[in-house]
């Protein structure tokens, strides 16, 4: 209502402006900016609604930045345009309706199509779901400019007519995405998912019964809460790695309906802790990444898409409504377009079949995602299968559709060396080096998550959820960041102590730890344990990637300060060596440092600079040989988990939109592998028996 109440504002500004030219390049103006402005308005839809739901799988920057731009100024140039159309039909009703705006009064109703229509995006960011309030009293606003619009200028004409399915089709549209962001706000998800009511036993019912009894003279007994537990875990038995799509598809469905809640912070109940432990227990790492992948699909599309409402069949009754309104239009403005001057017809037949075509490309969508493969899976159709699969594969063909993946598979890599080698080549001017500095910060690379390191992860977080007996010793496992490893490894005392310190220092004490023994043994490393030491660099770039870019994912601690004075030290010993140029040169100078006094005992605690003692640390581990990479990559796991395990679920949820956080899917396994304090920890329902003697 108030971008509404802005644009008025703007247009009168304007209007007072205009008066000092005269009339009629006032009017030739305005006609070319509102042609203009239905353009830009059109292509805005065309981009939202082809790149909204790429988000789910791409990491790259540039489309985050295309939405962004797309998502904000998509209400902007429909308000701003429908209060430059109101005021043109002002103008005209005074004296005789002009004879183009008459034809620009059926956009209106385009205007708000383009405004209510994107299925694949429906919010930015969680954030707009929680300003669906604010976004109801905005549409309504321009509902009311519209509809004001087609008041001035009806004369009776049959394109006064063809306004009016349009402007259903936008009241469709407007009550879908209203109420899409009113299910997808905070408060409204977790209530959603709130169960029935439970009072439990008739407490009042039993002691009446007990009082009676007990006065007839009879002895009475209460017998021992009787425990109803629930079903054991099977026998284990050899991971299953061969399961077809659909099953994934309605086993990761399955767990969506339960796991949900986790991201509205609520407690999940011992059963189903139970079978998710006892699915994923029975399975290989590779269906158990596709089960989270397709879960977390699910999650993304419930709260960034239409998708709560799409897959209805009160939604499917009226997306063939708004199909049927809008291709009649079309074919009936075919007809008539005669009447009207060739720009403004070509325009808005233009508008009308991009429409269309839209609207059929979103049927398509419809067609190819989960949802409707779950449907077709549990109603066993399978001729509708087969044509819809044969549809898909050949648009898929022309790059129409988007791909199967549900993530972008990849993490994030940033390097402290590197970046300190980049900062000190850099240049002394003050204003090009904080520039520099600003844009060097986001300069982060991306790798492909290794098969191996899928399984790595999935193998140790299994171990742990095996090797706990009950709920309790679950939680508890969630506490440890490297510590566990190190003991259960026989690791000394040094380095034990080198846990016990707060996370963010553990980050940066071993990432620079692990990069010093990196650079001095890759090209040395027997092949066996090649594997380990790449999973190693990558979980250490990946680690501090979070700690730099993405602190709120983090306990709460003073890692940007620790990462600021470590970049200082580093950067004060690469300018006094000038001749060191690369990561190799560095990391053995760094080593050739005496360390044998604590760095705290010579420079005190007021700089938090770790880079010393990530030297003397990256010295205690080649003391173990052989054993290194292994140790190293398993420290690193069990960061990553305890990292997982501490990141609060709305973070999660904030993190899907940019192409998914390999962090996310640990936290989610972990949760189906009983790895978290969000379950309850009773084992089931119980009762109370009067035992009468």
């Amino acid at each position: 209502m108030l971008a509404v109440v802005f644009n008025t504002l703007i247009v009168a500004k304007r209007r007072s402006l205009f008066q000092l030219f005269p009339e009629s390049l006032a009017r030739n103006w305005n006609l070319w900016e509102l042609r203009a402005l239905v353009l830009f308005s059109f292509s805005l839809q065309v981009a939202l609604v082809f790149l909204g739901s790429r988000r789910k799988y791409e990491y790259r920057i540039q489309l985050r930045g295309i939405l962004w731009l797309a998502y904000q100024a998509a209400e902007w140039a429909t308000n701003f345009s429908l209060n430059v159309l109101s005021h043109g039909q002002e103008d005209c009703k005074t004296k005789s309706l002009d004879r183009n705006y008459e034809s620009m009064a059926m956009w209106a109703p385009l205007f708000l199509l383009h405004l209510c229509s994107p299925d694949t995006i429906t919010a930015y960011s969680l954030e707009d779901n929680e300003l669906w309030m604010r976004k109801f009293f905005s549409l309504s606003g321009s509902f009311g400019v519209a509809i004001y619009i087609l008041y001035m200028s009806w004369t009776g004409s049959p394109l006064n007519y063809l306004s009016i399915p349009l402007l259903v089709a936008g009241m469709i549209k407007f009550g879908e995405r209203i109420w899409v962001q009113y299910m997808a706000s905070s408060d409204q998800f977790r209530d959603s998912m709130l169960p029935r009511p439970d009072p439990g036993p008739n407490y009042a019912k039993f002691m009446d019964a007990y009082g009676a009894k007990e006065a007839e003279g009879f002895k009475i007994n209460r017998g021992p809460l009787i425990e109803i537990p629930p079903e054991e875990d099977p026998v284990h038995t050899v991971a299953k790695t061969d399961i077809p799509d659909d099953e994934i598809l309605c086993k990761a469905y399955s767990f969506f309906m339960k796991f949900k809640r986790l991201f509205a912070d609520l407690i999940l109940s011992f059963q189903d802790y139970k079978e998710s432990r006892s699915f994923f227990h029975k399975h290989s790492w590779e269906v158990a990444f596709k089960v989270v992948e397709v879960e977390l699909g699910f999650v993304y599309d419930v709260l960034y898409t239409k998708a709560i409402v799409t897959y209805t069949r009160v939604s499917s009754f009226l997306r063939l409504l708004i199909l049927f309104l809008s291709t009649s239009v079309f074919s009936a403005f075919i007809i008539y377009w005669r009447d009207f001057s060739d720009i403004n017809m070509i325009i808005t037949c233009s508008l009308l079949a991009g429409f269309n075509i839209l609207e059929f490309y979103e049927v398509i969508l419809l067609f190819s995602s989960d949802w409707t493969r779950l449907w077709l899976g549990t109603h066993k159709n399978l001729i509708m299968t087969n044509l819809i699969d044969g549809i898909i594969s050949f648009v898929r063909g022309w790059h129409l559709v988007p791909a199967k993946r549900k993530w972008s598979d990849h993490m994030a890599q940033y390097n402290l060396i590197t970046f300190c080698l980049k900062e000190k080549s850099a240049t002394q001017c003050r204003v090009r080096k904080f520039f520099r500095k600003k844009l060097e910060k986001y300069r982060y690379t991306f790798k492909d998550v290794s098969p191996k390191l899928k399984e790595l992860i999935f193998t140790l977080l299994t171990e742990k959820s095996t090797s706990a007996n009950d709920i309790k010793e679950c939680q508890k496992l969630c506490a440890f960041r490297g510590g566990l490893v190190l003991e259960n490894m026989g690791c000394h005392e040094q380095l034990v102590r080198s846990i016990v310190v707060e996370f963010d220092q553990n980050i940066l004490l071993w990432h620079i730890a692990t990069d010093l023994c990196y650079y001095q043994d890759f090209l040395n490393t027997d092949s066996s344990f090649l594997e380990n030491c790449k999973i190693s660099k990558m979980l250490s770039d990946y680690m501090l990637y979070l700690l730099v870019m993405c602190p709120f994912t983090l306990p709460n601690g003073i890692g940007q300060i620790r990462f600021q004075d470590t970049c200082a030290e580093a950067i004060e010993f690469l300018q006094e060596w000038k001749s060191i140029a690369n990561v190799d040169e560095t990391c053995s100078e760094l080593l050739l440092v005496n360390t044998d006094v604590l760095p705290s005992e010579v420079k005190g605690d007021r700089s938090k600079s770790v880079l010393f003692d990530a030297c003397k640390l990256a010295k205690e581990l080649r003391i173990l040989k052989e054993q290194k990479w292994k140790v190293v990559s398993h420290v690193w796991v069990e960061m990553l988990s305890y990292a997982a395990s501490q990141c609060q679920w709305q973070y999660h949820a904030r993190q899907l939109t940019n192409g998914g956080e390999l962090l996310t899917h640990v936290s989610l396994l972990m949760a189906h592998l009983g790895l978290s304090e969000q379950f309850q920890i009773s084992q089931g329902h119980g009762r109370v028996k009067l035992i009468i003697s």
